[in-house]
């Protein structure tokens, strides 16, 4: 039982009672959280037809979809089978935005036939849609602008060394395609990866669509991506969404004026709308003394989190258990048999064994990139919504783990 502190909570629910009541390691997520950030990503574009599609590949949950859906927000997918879950969470698929990234011919054609909207990256699938589809299928085109600005590099898609989209330099060859198969095109696309800090880059970014706009006189809409930079830390830049809504929203409208008509205006935040609600709580197992630090081994790893060994990245840990204890310098590590770091040196209050500690900032690709690595099952998650905790996913069994398996008999060789 973790009762030793009850201070910490979300929504008024204390996250000691929720790692009573599920066990641990679990995800919780904060809806009310989500809620403000759609609140203020909307807030801050004025005078503009903003539409909202959700990275739905941050994380994934029908209840998350389901809340989402509620407050007005579409979908970006990158598979098929996304877009049958947001179709299971209720969304029609002309909500739903289907960028693929090298994916097989079968499965875009699955998606034509869903009715997504289809967000073509590359010169050769704009060629198979005409070729098999003539005029009748519309499509999106995503341009790569060959622009670099902050994140990791992992996580940068826009530059010119990028797999991601189509070179802005091909832009004859666009524009020769579209008019050999006669497709119409009802939209464009850019997005070059996260993390940004200068928003200015927004805005760069756009003047690349608004000059390839003149070669496509019925677009519905254009498609701005996202990469708005989060705080993972105190200190932490994260991007001004007021200042950037004020300026994109001022190019925009003068980019409609130009074009002759008013268009709308997407955006598709992950990230920004999901990292801060998520907390991955976890048990202490062992407080490990070594010569040179002080460990401290934790029932979650990189199979739960992998980010801080993929990205390097930053999360905040919280001693849910002790909050006020005095202040010790700890390594925290996982239970997985490989190096798999969470924080090094890190000043936490005094950790004990089976003290509860929550990693935050964990709702954005904690779950979606966990695995059952070492045999371990993936952990539940709960959504707190209007101050009451709901289990959104029931924690993998052994028996999760065998499914799938087939089982091959041999024959015992006998020795003498």
């Amino acid at each position: 039982m973790y009762l030793e502190n009850r201070s910490y909570q979300i929504q008024g629910v204390r996250v000691l009672d929720i790692a009573d009541q599920f066990g641990l390691p679990t995800y919780v997520y904060d809806a009310d959280k989500i809620i403000q950030k759609i609140d203020l990503l909307r807030s801050s574009f004025t005078g503009v037809d903003l539409k909202i599609k959700y990275a739905l590949k941050a994380l994934s949950n029908l209840s998350i979809l389901k809340l989402m859906r509620s407050q007005g927000v579409e979908v970006d997918v990158v598979s098929v089978n996304e877009a049958r879950l947001a179709m299971r969470a209720g969304y029609e698929p002309s909500q739903i935005m289907y960028t693929p990234s090298g994916n097989r011919f079968a499965e875009i054609q699955e998606a034509i036939a869903l009715g997504l909207t289809i967000n073509a990256d590359s010169l050769p699938l704009i060629e198979q849609i005409g070729q098999t589809y003539g005029s009748t299928v519309p499509i999106c085109i995503r341009i790569n602008p060959s622009i670099i600005d902050g994140g990791n590099l992992k996580i940068q898609t826009g530059h010119a060394d990028s797999k991601f989209g189509i070179p802005n330099q091909y832009r004859p060859q666009i524009k020769a395609l579209v008019e050999q198969y006669g497709i119409p095109v009802i939209g464009l696309h850019i997005h070059t990866g996260s993390d940004f800090k200068d928003g200015n880059t927004f805005l760069k970014i756009a003047d690349v669509l608004f000059d390839l706009a003149s070669d496509f006189p019925d677009l519905r809409f254009m498609d701005f991506g996202s990469g708005f930079k989060v705080a993972y830390r105190e200190g932490d830049h994260a991007t001004d969404l007021a200042e950037l809504g004020q300026k994109v929203s001022a190019a925009f409208k003068e980019f409609c004026a130009r074009y002759g008509r008013n268009i709308e205006l997407w955006f598709e935040p992950g990230k920004l709308l999901v990292s801060e609600s998520g907390h991955l709580l976890a048990n202490v197992n062992v407080v490990k003394e070594n010569p040179t630090r002080t460990f401290v081994q934790v029932d979650t790893g990189l199979n739960h989190l992998i980010r801080p060994m993929m990205y390097d990245a930053w999360h905040d840990i919280i001693n849910v258990s002790n909050p006020e204890g005095p202040e010790t310098l700890y390594t925290v590590v996982g239970y997985i048999c490989e190096t798999d770091t969470f924080a090094t040196d890190r000043l936490l209050p005094q950790v004990r064994t089976n003290d509860v500690l929550s990693f935050e900032n964990a709702g954005a690709y904690g779950f979606m990139m966990a695995s059952t690595y070492n045999m371990r099952g993936r952990p539940a998650e709960v959504m707190v919504y209007d101050g009451q905790a709901y289990l959104i996913r029931e924690r993998e069994t052994f028996e999760d783990l065998l499914r799938g398996q087939i089982e091959i008999e041999f024959t015992e060789l006998t020795t003498i």
